[in-house]
């Protein structure tokens, strides 16, 4: 059995990632990595060689030679070590019992030294899937197929090196994973201290799981012998109260009236998100349970989830369009955007159906995972039934309906209109380029009269719902522009390729997390591209552009600098008079977009902006407009009321502590529980930060300590005191 569970393997043009070195001879000498029937993974360039009975099949270029498999299976030598021997002393001696031990190990020491690793290839003993030898390497192994090394992009950490950094783990009889081979030296720059909770590797270890699992997840492997009852303990369901009041359920759901899901199928689900649970305290899954006692819906979401929606989620984005091709169930995720104006994952589902019982189980499920916190705003496609449960469970939230999901409709529902620029240049105006009601309805009339759709059945439902879709009609609802940004409109395909290729319930729960951390590898790589410098203003001595540039993300910065410039350069005014002081009144003209005019009102005593666009509603910054307010006004800088620190690079920064809210603290000082949820959530989102950093590790243990500290000398002072007074 041959098989490559890496990160990504190596590059086409990036030879044998198993020839590290020149010495390959040496280790044979010493009996390592050759044994009676072991098949060895290969690169991908067609050098296999399978030989059977006697020997193994080595890596082209690692020239490893033939040995019978009783000569060293119980010979114990001392490893080989190529390179520096700093911090390798801990690895050498190890014993793990695991491939996600093996693969933590090596995660850990490269986090200390300051690089990240990859999966590499595996050995097995013929004829079963039991691993004999396990490979990782530096994350810059090999080349990437035309790319081109350069001074500029040597030290990039998507730059592949062809560094040889590797080490080499062998399994004997008992189980114990041993390092028999360690190359330490790189060839490229290590990240510096302060960088390394940012290495791809330091941020999960969802990829260090068995392989072994991987693949029953990924092929719908039922495991041989398989229960045909899924036991479940009312503390194993996190926050699942239907579920806790049965120790015993069937395998088969109404989930499963296919036959292609079996008993392994759910049983692999169930251990899956229960394992996750067990590694991640704030891990949160839920199912629900039918009156027959059988599993209909699945939602889960892990700890950072929480976080994230702690921080961004006054906007969120729910689909339900994504059905798995085997089962025809629903992968539902919930999604918003973070301070860089990236995707981040809210929680997903999977659905058996698209019943009003369901969406309310569900948005109930949700809304207790993220403490019954209410976004501000909810994306949806236009389903009824999804609409009532909406109505239902969030009466405080705006439903919209997206626009990407009405635009997909009009292709099947207007046939060759939608290829006709007049008609979308109306459409679109109709969805998000009205200012007024009254402009969207004359819009709305021309479009039909023009193109004689007065009687079409499609459009006359869409126009019922217009205040969930029309901007004109939602001027004072925040939005985050998740319909505007090109990564966000194509919210609508990103499961796509989930749905189609995989089988499993189990796999779509591992695809879902490792998309996941795709995005939240963007999100810390745009998190150090903001700390390591500001971004660079197009107008370099601008006061105002200086100071958006400290406080906001770089591509929210852009974005603002777009506004400025519309704003300063290419709008007309006219100050209206006042009879205050300290109170203007503006008409604003954009050059070149027509004759609509938008209304600032500016004072100056208060430094509270309005403008008729309602810019700053909807998205969170300031206008056009209003910037060319402020600068009549020589303003030289964003009112504080106007930085929406969703917006800001610190947008994470003491989200958790509630002493920057007075409300906040004396709540959690009055009530018990809303005290054990802060502090959780606080404590948590420091771990989070501190992981993949032996400093910040050291140092938040050191400040627990001293807390317990402090506890125990209080406590003792009133144990001491209550004694006292009793006698």
């Amino acid at each position: 059995m041959v098989n490559n569970d890496g990160e990504g393997g190596s590059g086409g043009g990036g030879g044998d990632p198993m020839c590290v070195d020149d010495s390959a001879n040496a280790v044979v000498e010493m009996g390592v990595g050759v044994d009676q029937g072991v098949v060895s993974q290969h690169d991908d360039v067609g050098n296999d060689r399978v030989m059977e009975g006697q020997g193994v099949v080595s890596n082209s270029g690692d020239e490893m030679g033939r040995r019978g498999y009783g000569d060293e299976a119980e010979t114990e030598e001392a490893a080989t070590v190529q390179g520096s021997k700093e911090g390798t002393e801990e690895l050498l001696r190890k014993v793990v019992y695991s491939e996600e031990e093996a693969y933590k190990l090596y995660c850990d020491y490269g986090h200390r030294m300051g690089f990240s690793i990859r999966k590499g290839k595996q050995s097995y003993f013929t004829g079963t899937k039991r691993i004999r030898t396990k490979d990782y390497f530096c994350s810059k192994e090999g080349m990437k197929e035309g790319e081109k090394l350069t001074d500029a992009n040597f030290n990039d950490p998507h730059t592949r090196t062809n560094c040889k950094a590797m080490v080499r783990f062998r399994v004997n009889d008992q189980g114990e994973w041993k390092v028999i081979r360690l190359v330490s030296d790189h060839n490229h720059n290590l990240a510096r201290p302060e960088e390394r909770h940012l290495l791809r590797s330091a941020r999960s270890l969802i990829a260090g799981r068995s392989s072994s699992v991987e693949a029953m997840l990924y092929g719908g492997y039922q495991a041989p012998g398989a229960p045909s009852r899924i036991t479940l303990g009312s503390t194993d369901v996190t926050n699942n109260t239907d579920t806790s009041k049965q120790d015993s359920l069937p395998c088969y759901s109404s989930m499963a009236r296919s036959p292609a899901i079996g008993n392994g199928d759910l049983q692999s689900l169930v251990r899956h998100l229960k394992s996750r649970a067990n590694e991640d305290g704030m891990f949160y899954w839920d199912v629900q349970i039918d009156r027959g006692g059988r599993m209909t819906n699945f939602f889960w979401r892990d700890g950072r989830s929480r976080i994230d929606f702690d921080c961004f989620g006054d906007v969120v984005v729910f689909d339900s369009t994504y059905r798995l091709n085997k089962h025809n169930l629903i992968c539902a995720p919930f999604v918003g955007v973070n301070h860089h104006w990236q995707s981040t994952m809210y929680g997903c589902a999977l659905l058996a159906d698209e019943s009003m019982s369901s969406f309310v189980w569900l948005f109930k499920s949700f809304l207790e995972a993220m403490g019954n916190r209410h976004p501000r705003s909810i994306f949806t496609n236009q389903d009824q039934v999804m609409s009532k449960a909406i109505e239902e469970v969030f009466p405080n939230t705006c439903h919209r309906i997206s626009r990407w999901h009405i635009q997909k409709n009009a292709a099947s529902r207007l046939g060759a209109l939608n290829g006709s620029k007049a008609f979308n240049k109306l459409f679109t105006k109709c969805m998000q380029g009205c200012e007024s009601e009254a402009e969207f309805e004359e819009a709305w009339a021309e479009m039909l009269s023009e193109f004689k759709l007065g009687d079409n059945k499609w459009l006359k439902k869409l126009y019922k719902l217009k205040q969930k879709w029309s901007g004109a009609l939602n001027k004072h609802t925040f939005d985050g522009g998740v319909e505007y940004e090109p990564q966000c409109d194509s919210l609508s395909n990103i499961f796509h390729c989930i749905a189609d290729k995989l089988t499993s319930m189990s796999a779509i729960v591992v695809a879902v997390d490792k998309l996941t951390e795709d995005w939240r590898e963007k999100e810390f790589d745009e998190d150090m591209r903001c700390s390591q410098k500001p971004p660079a203003c197009i107008i370099k001595h601008s006061d105002i552009l200086n100071h958006a540039a400290k406080v906001y993300t770089h591509r929210i910065y852009k974005l603002f600098e777009t506004y400025f410039l519309d704003g300063c350069g290419a709008t007309k005014f006219k100050q209206l008079h006042c009879e205050d002081d300290n109170r203007y009144q503006f008409e604003m003209t954009m050059q070149g977009r027509g004759s609509r005019v938008c209304i600032v009102h500016f004072d100056m005593s208060t430094m509270q902006l309005n403008c008729s666009c309602s810019k700053f509603e909807t998205m969170g910054l300031l206008c056009p407009h209003a910037l060319k307010a402020l600068s009549i006004k020589n303003v030289c800088s964003i009112p504080e009321t106007y930085i929406l620190k969703r917006w800001t690079k610190g947008a994470k920064k003491w989200v958790f502590n509630p002493k920057q809210y007075e409300s906040s603290y004396q709540e959690c000082m009055d009530d018990e529980a809303a005290y054990c949820n802060h502090v959780m959530r606080y404590a948590y989102d420091l771990v989070t930060k501190s992981q993949g950093h032996e400093e910040l590790r050291k140092s938040l243990w050191e400040t627990l300590e001293s807390g317990e500290k402090e506890l125990e000398k209080y406590l003792e002072n009133v144990t001491q005191y209550a004694l006292s007074y009793a006698t």
